[in-house]
């Protein structure tokens, strides 16, 4: 079966590109479009789509209460590729905080885009990890705070899941980490999934923000 995407974006061209770029890939199939937020939500109801590549900024709904209403509405819902200009935006980072999976830069050449959308939709990788950091530092509003702290420390990691963490939160594979840690990847697997479990994550780039905004790990 391929992987299906749906493209959220409203200029035409945009999607126009990222149609032509996906679908010469023999494994991905783009199932539909959008021009706007609003959209998504049926859109992913008819067509289930395995990942929705969706611009972060729209004139009626944007991509960051679009990613809300999605994960809030949908049961099993997609994985979310934000769709971008500038990696350093404010709006990318509000995005991940509320549960898109990573982000991706207009400016991509075609083998990233291929690469960005084939990642997202296994969730072996976290997109752009020193943009996240670069991001957390930025605008992360919890980051460090007593409470955030608090949350991680009721998460009860123990010292192989911190490690985990802290290697995720570098941006390494599972095959990295495992080569770090002199481990399986099977094991490494179990301890993301309890880190995930544990932290109430959706994924690792969620994992990732949390461990930023606590302080867990530090940006810089």
């Amino acid at each position: 079966m391929p992987l299906t995407v749906l493209l959220v974006d409203d200029e035409p061209l945009v999607r126009a590109g990222l149609r032509a770029v996906l679908e010469a890939q023999p494994d991905i199939e783009v199932t539909g479009e959008a021009a706007d937020g609003a959209a998504v939500i049926p859109l992913v109801r008819r067509l289930r789509p395995d990942v929705v590549a969706m611009d972060v900024r729209m004139p009626l709904m944007d991509g960051i209460e679009a990613t809300r209403a999605l994960l809030r509405t949908v049961p099993d819902p997609p994985k979310i590729l934000m769709i971008t200009t500038f990696e350093n935006d404010e709006y990318v980072y509000g995005a991940l905080r509320a549960g898109a999976d990573g982000f991706l830069l207009k400016r991509a050449r075609p083998a990233e885009i291929v690469n960005a959308v084939r990642l997202v939709a296994d969730g072996e990788s976290l997109l752009f990890p020193a943009a996240v950091r670069q991001l957390a530092a930025r605008y992360g509003t919890g980051y460090g705070t007593a409470a955030a702290r608090e949350e991680l420390r009721r998460a009860a990691l123990t010292g192989r899941e911190a490690d985990v963490l802290r290697l995720m939160a570098r941006g390494l594979s599972n095959a990295e980490i495992a080569v770090r840690l002199v481990v399986g990847t099977e094991t490494v697997k179990s301890h993301v999934s309890a880190v995930l479990a544990k932290l109430g994550a959706r994924d690792r780039t969620q994992a990732v923000i949390a461990a930023y905004e606590s302080g867990f790990v530090s940006p810089g």
